[in-house]
């Protein structure tokens, strides 16, 4: 089922999750661990990240320096597959621009459509790393107005090449906004304006990049409604569980870390989860009285604070344990 219909027809709030494949060599096993636990809390869909080629360099015993690229977690769309039919829960796979070329993000979305996944999150993704050279031969989507706009080609039957009596696909095309702006922006309005543009390019939904104030979450739904944009804008939230997130989470994903919460941490380092337990709990309940389609966690490796957070919450039958 396409995640814009679970919000259509939902009685109530819906929590999702969002995880990551493991990194190349790791077995899927503990990947299916994590996903035991989440699905007893009956997710309507779950994201799996996509991650393009990095490079590395590695010294040889003669001194000479070689650089290696590969990508660090491979695996998206077969994990994707497995969820799917292991656990009978709608996946989402992510596509992103950088990375990719237009062609093997056709490929991807053929092999997605062959195994029914009717889902996908289209980012940009992370900054380009200069050390991985791009084909020469091969088309690239810059932003990911493009990657939306490719989607939608698909689901109108066009193709890179021209194909006659093309099949049309049917995805459901979720995209990314930034209660915070996206660091590039230079203001809010403007994130909103091109935010606006990739809704009418084909997006069907938002999800948010991650917040700590809620502030934030509510000015942004306001400005994007009153841009025009109408479509669901589900808040996305991590559980702060460590002191190190403090600096870790605002330099890597340009975001606020509220006052009233980094004191609480510093002061008490040890009970750091406790804390952001407390505060994501907090954040929730005020979210949904305050309208929010549903909760999104990025719960990565162990969705164990999410879980406590969510029983933690006045939820219906829907979302609670199996």
């Amino acid at each position: 089922m396409k995640v814009i219909e679970h919000y259509d027809k939902a009685s109530e709030p819906l929590i999702s999750f969002e995880i990551i494949p493991p990194k190349r060599g790791g077995s899927v096993s503990e990947v299916f661990e994590s996903l035991d636990k989440i699905v007893k809390y009956n997710p309507p869909f779950i994201d799996v990240t996509y991650h393009a080629a990095e490079s590395y360099f590695e010294e040889l015993p003669d001194g000479t320096i070689k650089r290696h690229i590969k990508r660090k977690r491979p695996g998206t769309i077969g994990l994707c597959a497995a969820m799917k039919h292991k656990y009978g829960v709608d996946p989402v796979p992510h596509l992103i621009c950088e990375g990719f070329t237009k062609e093997e993000t056709e490929d991807a979305l053929i092999e997605l459509n062959y195994l029914g996944i009717d889902n996908v999150l289209a980012i940009r993704g992370d900054a380009p790393d200069d050390n991985v050279p791009r084909y020469k031969n091969g088309t690239y989507n810059e932003y990911a107005i493009d990657l939306v706009s490719q989607i939608q080609d698909m689901n109108d039957g066009k193709y890179l090449e021209d194909i006659v009596n093309a099949h049309e696909t049917n995805f459901c095309v979720g995209v990314a906004g930034y209660p915070e702006k996206h660091f590039e922006a230079p203001n809010l309005d403007r994130d909103i304006a091109r935010l606006k543009e990739k809704v009418d390019a084909g997006g069907d939904y938002i999800v948010t990049q991650m917040f700590f104030d809620n502030d934030a979450y509510f000015r942004f739904v306001d400005k994007c409604r009153e841009a025009g944009i109408e479509v669901p804008i589900v808040p996305g939230l991590k559980v702060l569980t460590r002191e190190r997130h403090l600096n870790f989470l605002p330099k890597f994903f340009h975001l606020n870390i509220p006052k009233a919460l980094s004191e609480e941490v510093i002061a008490d380092p040890d009970n750091a989860q406790n804390i952001g337990i407390e505060w994501s709990t907090q954040q929730c309940i005020e979210l949904l009285e305050g309208g929010a389609p549903g909760i999104h966690f990025y719960v990565m490796g162990d969705p164990t604070p999410a879980l406590d957070v969510i029983d933690k919450l006045p939820l219906g039958a829907t979302v609670k344990k199996k």
